[in-house]
């Protein structure tokens, strides 16, 4: 007859902590997914200076050295991160379903989308801006898009915020990318585009003889860090990695090496204030 044997208590300590290793309550927040030596992190591919995929298939940016410099701090090198792209319709889905473990998307802290992720930071601050073909000498700011077609992509609110405020006889036009928005402003489909002035930049940058920034910046936007809701350790890892960035140097590197070139004024890094 098999006799049964209590483990002793080391082995049964042994056997929970393979236990959790192998799929834990620890494997839903970041600190647990780091652990493995691997992320899964959201950005653009589609944003010049922010967040762009290469034809070479490499990723560079601001955004991107934002995500690689908190990735390092959380103990993941950059060959263990897996780049998702995460458009602006769809940064909230990927948080909530897992496909990412955060976002660094010029994604906007706002209250309404703080009911369904949560957000570190801010890392960056700036302001919404409209592009125009560099001949259009009839609009020079939002005021002026009354008649006009006002390009933005889908999941963006900053269209609906200059017809609200600014001109309500407006023509909104979405596109899945704003490089799609951009294609249509140098093809004359569209009259302008709209969304945050450094995001516009890098196009300007790419393009100084054939699109241009009109007046001056009329919203103030704050980014963060997307990622999930409940995992207040993750969002205070974060914030800490933001400001250990900010305070090495490294912070105003990167925003020189990605942005320095293009048509807009370098700011000061924002006092963190999501922890």
């Amino acid at each position: 007859m098999l006799s049964r044997r209590l483990l002793p208590a080391t082995a049964l300590v042994t056997a929970l902590s393979l236990l959790a290793a192998c799929g834990g309550a620890s494997d839903d927040t970041l600190s647990g997914k780091a652990d493995d030596g691997e992320l899964t992190i959201g950005i653009r591919f589609d944003q010049p200076g922010l967040g762009q995929r290469r034809l070479d298939g490499k990723y560079v940016g601001f955004d991107v050295d934002v995500a690689k410099y908190v990735a390092a701090q959380l103990g993941v090198d950059e060959t263990g991160i897996t780049w998702r792209e995460a458009r602006s319709a769809d940064r909230e889905k990927l948080i909530e379903s897992g496909e990412v473990d955060f976002v660094v998307a010029t994604y906007s802290i706002t209250d309404k989308r703080k009911e369904q992720v949560s957000f570190a930071g801010p890392y960056f601050e700036t302001g919404q801006g409209v592009l125009v073909r560099f001949t259009d000498d009839e609009i020079s700011g939002p005021e002026t898009l009354n008649g006009k077609k006002l390009c933005s992509v889908t999941g963006s609110t900053s269209a609906q915020k200059v017809k609200e405020q600014f001109a309500q006889d407006v023509q909104l036009v979405e596109y899945g990318q704003y490089s799609d928005c951009v294609i249509a402003l140098l093809a004359a489909n569209v009259d302008a585009v709209t969304t945050d002035e450094v995001i516009l930049a890098g196009y300007v940058a790419e393009n100084p003889e054939l699109l241009k920034l009109v007046g001056t910046p009329f919203t103030t936007e704050r980014y963060g860090i997307g990622l999930a809701k409940a995992d207040a350790k993750g969002r205070a890892d974060v914030s800490a990695a933001i400001e250990k960035m900010v305070g090495s140097g490294e912070w105003r590197s990167a925003l020189e090496r990605n942005i320095g070139q293009a048509d807009v004024r370098l700011p000061e890094p924002p006092k963190v204030t999501e922890k």
